[in-house]
């Protein structure tokens, strides 16, 4: 007999061999390559039979009818009307890229967990980002949350660490779970809005569910637009363990800390975005990732000893609460690249089955009552989407040999032999056994429970609104500002005059009472009347644990979670030069040259694609036709001077194009002549001081040189653009 093993690793594999390759980040693109195909000449049928004509079904003479017998005909429809499988009911527009996590030391005084094994160690991943409540036809670019997935390769087992660009959640018993979605879908009686939560039926639930006052800060403020995939942070939001060798456990926060800074859109660009490139962020990463520009975030840590559970003003468990970093500092312990597309979309990022259940020694779980649910949620939707065999497919397949003997079932991929299938079994022969003995096996660690059963929620999880209001106190001027401006359009379209009385009434004015005016303002609601007139949101049973946070540590404002601070560089950050022919040559080249060394992408837009000829007499490359040139793709603009720019300053689509950057608050650079376009399309003109506005007028050197600030700052959100915007 031989063993039930499934899946082994590459020729020449075991555990040694997927070590090593782990060790370079390159274990998991060798394994696909065994199960990716190269297209070939010959086109054959399914069963390897060569086709000699794809283009005419047989047929009962030249203008007959179709006939049966063609299974030819039959089999490429077939596989044409089954191409599809079930999308996720959320996060189900996605995508994803192959990389390496590199562990920056040894942490195994503190877990057993492999990619953290050893200093320098490298673990394959993949990693999907995603929306929650859009279908997969819907945009790159709306309020919404994003899903930030890692699939940890690792030679014990694959890790799944499943989390989102926003470190909390709306709610925390995951009970609540299908109505949170229900209320965001499209309403079902006319299936809109798509992909957006500014309707009556999220925000009536919001209403009534004051639990959800930390994320709706979060969602409505800039962190629910993010300029692209690269200027994300991610959390594993839940309150995990840790546990090592020996069995000793603490609590842990993951975070990952993109290296490009966190920045975002303004509402107005990405609702333009969305019209202009729907494709906008998936775009971007598979561009960045072609030229060699690789996607990377720093892994933080925040640990927290057993003994300190209950030292914090919320409870650890409450996945609507985080730890501020006043409190307890992120410990960098390594770094994430992604540096490889997926040859196959379908087969890669569709077919990924991520699974909060999918841990590995030394990652454990805690009470957390949301996470709870998801450990059932994530693998009850993965069987529905992509069956019970999902584990054997190429994207999802961990890199040490498999041994169960558990077979059959939907698209099995694995031949076993013998007559086993069971255990224990006295039969003679080799089989899967379980290991009790082995140190690297998976043992759940000995949680803490209460000892008797209750549907309740603990008193510990009751407050509601002090980190929302801690949110609110920790933004910039013109954070607020947002924040204020996208709650109110999101209320604004809701068509029930009741709900947003409610949502004034049982959140904002709980939260901040700038918070709860500023809103006021822009809806015109009356907060007095709103709190008379508003249902009272649903009563909930509440029970006192045996433990309660001590509020010993606490804070009221954290500065870390401002985006108000600038980038270290501007790689990647894209620059629109308008440009023509007569354009300064000498000015382009040492723009292009100045700024493609600091990692900056330059592209050239004209009137027409092909080529321009610049002022020295040598062609010059039109990256895109200003009609396919949207400016919101873009973090800045340059325009040369030149004979060029007379040209540009008489036409209305380069003076829409540096209005439109203006307004949603980007750095402008002009040269020369360039500066024609300042007046003409009503930008405040440079003078002292004029640069903090992010206008600059000069040289090449001095058009650099603020742009690069201008860049590192990302956007100028104090401008006064009501001049402008009219």
């Amino acid at each position: 007999m031989t063993h039930d093993t499934g899946y082994a690793p590459p020729q020449g594999g075991g555990a040694h061999d997927a070590s090593t390759h782990a060790s370079t980040g390159t274990a998991k693109t060798e394994a696909l390559k065994r199960d990716t195909i190269e297209p070939r000449e010959a086109m054959t049928s399914n069963q390897g039979l060569k086709i000699s004509d794809d283009q005419n079904s047989e047929k009962a003479g030249v203008r007959g009818g179709s006939l049966l017998e063609d299974f030819l005909l039959r089999e490429k429809i077939t596989a044409f009307d089954h191409e599809r499988i079930p999308e996720r009911v959320v996060h189900a527009r996605g995508a994803g890229a192959h990389g390496y996590f590199e562990s920056y030391e040894d942490l195994s005084d503190i877990t057993m967990a492999a990619p953290f094994a050893a200093k320098g160690k490298r673990t394959p991943i993949f990693t999907r980002f995603s929306t929650v409540a859009g279908s997969r036809g819907s945009a790159d670019t709306p309020r919404d949350v994003r899903g930030f997935a890692v699939k940890f390769y690792t030679e014990a087992g694959v890790w799944d660490l499943v989390g989102n660009d926003i470190p909390v959640f709306f709610i925390n018993d995951a009970i609540k779970f299908p109505d949170l979605i229900h209320a965001v879908k499209p309403e079902p009686h006319i299936e809109i809005p798509q992909a957006a939560s500014a309707h009556d039926t999220f925000w009536d639930f919001a209403s009534l569910s004051p639990e959800l006052s930390h994320m709706i800060m979060w969602v409505m403020s800039d962190r629910g637009l993010p300029r692209s995939f690269a200027h994300m942070e991610g959390f594993g939001v839940h309150t995990w363990r840790l546990v090592d060798a020996k069995g000793g456990s603490r609590f842990v926060k993951f975070h990952w800390k993109p290296v490009k800074g966190v920045h975002s859109q303004v509402w107005d660009e990405a609702q333009k975005t969305a019209g202009k490139d729907p494709d906008y962020q998936r775009r971007e990463m598979f561009e960045s990732i072609e030229r060699g520009d690789f996607l990377e975030w720093e892994l933080g840590l925040q640990i927290v000893e057993e003994k300190d559970e209950f030292a914090f003003d919320f409870d650890l468990l409450d996945d609507t609460k985080l730890i501020p970093e006043e409190l307890v500092p992120v410990r960098i312990v390594g770094r994430m690249v992604l540096n490889r597309n997926p040859d196959n979309y379908f087969a890669e990022t569709e077919q990924v089955a991520f699974c909060v259940s999918h841990v590995v020694p030394g990652i454990d779980f805690t009470n957390d009552p949301m996470l709870q649910g998801r450990l059932h949620s994530y693998l009850d939707t993965q069987l529905r989407r992509v069956g019970p065999n999902f584990a054997e497919l190429p994207i999802n397949r961990p890199l040490n040999p498999v041994s169960n003997g558990r077979r059959d079932g939907f698209a099995r991929n694995t031949i076993h032999k013998g007559r086993v299938s069971y255990f224990p079994s006295a039969l003679g022969g080799t089989h899967p056994m379980h290991q009790p003995e082995a140190v690297d096996a998976f043992r759940s660690y000995a949680e803490k429970v209460d000892g008797h059963k209750i549907r309740a929620r603990s008193k510990s999880f009751t407050d509601y609104f002090t980190q929302a209001t801690m949110f609110f106190n920790s933004l910039a001027a013109w954070e607020k500002k947002h924040l204020i401006e996208g709650i109110a359009f999101e209320l604004n379209q809701c068509e029930t005059k009741a709900v947003p009385k409610a949502v004034m009434a049982n959140l904002l004015v709980n939260i901040h009472p700038d918070l709860a005016a500023g809103v006021a303002e822009q809806t015109g609601l009356d907060i007095e009347e709103c709190k008379r007139a508003a249902p009272k949101p649903v009563a909930t049973a509440v029970a006192e644990p045996k433990e309660m946070p001590s509020g010993r540590l606490k804070v009221d404002r954290s500065p870390a979670l401002s985006q108000d601070k600038p980038a270290k560089g501007i790689k990647g950050r894209k620059v629109a030069v308008l440009a023509g022919n007569g354009v300064d040559g000498e000015q382009l080249g040492a723009l292009r040259s100045a700024l493609e060394a600091r990692g900056a992408v330059i592209e050239v837009i004209a009137a027409h694609g092909g080529t321009i000829t610049c002022s020295l007499g040598k062609s010059v490359k039109v990256d895109r036709p200003a009609v396919n040139a949207p400016s919101v793709i873009y973090d800045a603009v340059a325009v040369p001077g030149g004979a060029s720019a007379g040209v540009l300053a008489k036409t209305g689509l380069a003076l829409a194009f540096v209005a439109e950057a203006f307004k949603h608050g980007k750095p402008l650079a002009f040269m020369g002549e360039g500066a024609a376009l300042i007046a003409k399309a009503h930008l405040p003109v440079p003078a002292a001081g004029a640069p903090e506005q992010g206008v600059t007028a000069g040289s090449a050197a001095e058009a650099v040189d603020a742009l690069v600030k201008g860049l590192e700052k990302h956007r100028y959100h104090d401008r006064d653009i009501e001049a402008v915007a009219a």
